[in-house]
């Protein structure tokens, strides 16, 4: 894995000439429209990079952007891959790994889930401080390189817990209904059961979805600062209100609410530099 690394590093390093960010975003179902955001300096569709795989989903463009946001130096994923795609786990968290070797000490994951709290409403934000990893298969599995992390990364301060506090603190002075919480991270691609949503409930879960864990758990490997925001786009619980929820509902509500979450990160951004 480390060969393939350093070749789309080097391959990607010839096409941005120079430019260096220190900040990674990724920009999950329905907020690839942030990439509008950026004043984008180039852009590399995934397809271009050796070994990155592509992506499947509606709504995820698959290219990386660099420039700068707010006038810090980034580059966004505008796009991410899925364990349901049908992609290794060691597939899904490659560009995760080759973003640390491009020196980006922050990541920024955002997504949309479910919510699995009464007080939660499609359209709020849930800054993440921890997870239930639900998935098959964990993306560390193997013979570990020594070159990428520690063979058992300890897990107990995964989430930057000081930026979580001014996110809220942003989002309190903006009015904007924003919370911390657990997430759920599940393989997919069907939604949850009733039961698997009363279920995550019982055992602390306040979001739920189908990505950011595995990410997570590399960029911890990697020893990375982490921050994920989870915009609710449907509510899991109470389960008497459930209704059915499709993919174009969702990418709606999200679609609607990600102007909050750039509001949000236009401000913080500065605080991570």
């Amino acid at each position: 894995m480390y060969d393939r690394i350093q070749k789309a590093v080097s391959f990607i390093k010839n096409r941005i000439e120079g430019f260096r960010p220190k900040t990674g975003i990724v920009l999950g179902t329905g907020l690839g429209s942030m990439g509008g955001e950026i004043e984008q300096v180039t852009t590399i569709s995934y397809s271009e990079i050796p070994h990155f795989p592509s992506s499947t989903v509606e709504s995820h463009k698959g290219e990386l952007i660099f420039g700068y946001f707010e006038g810090v130096a980034v580059v966004a994923m505008s796009g991410r891959f899925h364990y349901y795609e049908g992609y290794s786990m060691e597939e899904v968290t490659f560009p995760i790994r080759v973003l640390k070797f491009l020196e980006i000490d922050l990541l920024i994951i955002s997504n949309a889930a479910g919510g699995l709290q009464a007080h939660l409403y499609p359209g709020d934000l849930v800054f993440i401080k921890d997870h239930i990893n639900l998935h098959a298969q964990n993306p560390l599995r193997g013979q570990n390189d020594e070159r990428l992390g520690v063979r058992f990364p300890d897990m107990l301060k995964t989430y930057n817990e000081k930026l979580n506090k001014k996110a809220l603190e942003i989002a309190e002075k903006n009015e904007i209904r924003a919370f911390e919480g657990v997430y759920v991270g599940t393989q997919g691609p069907n939604l949850e059961t009733p039961a698997e949503y009363n279920f995550f409930h019982v055992i602390g879960g306040d979001v739920v979805g189908m990505s950011t864990v595995p990410e997570v758990i590399v960029a911890r490997h990697m020893d990375m600062s982490i921050l994920v925001v989870s915009i609710v786009s449907n509510r899991c619980y109470p389960i008497e209100e459930l209704d059915e929820t499709t993919v174009e509902e969702v990418i709606r509500v999200v679609n609607d609410t990600g102007e909050k979450f750039v509001r949000i990160l236009k401000e913080l951004i500065h605080t991570t530099n």
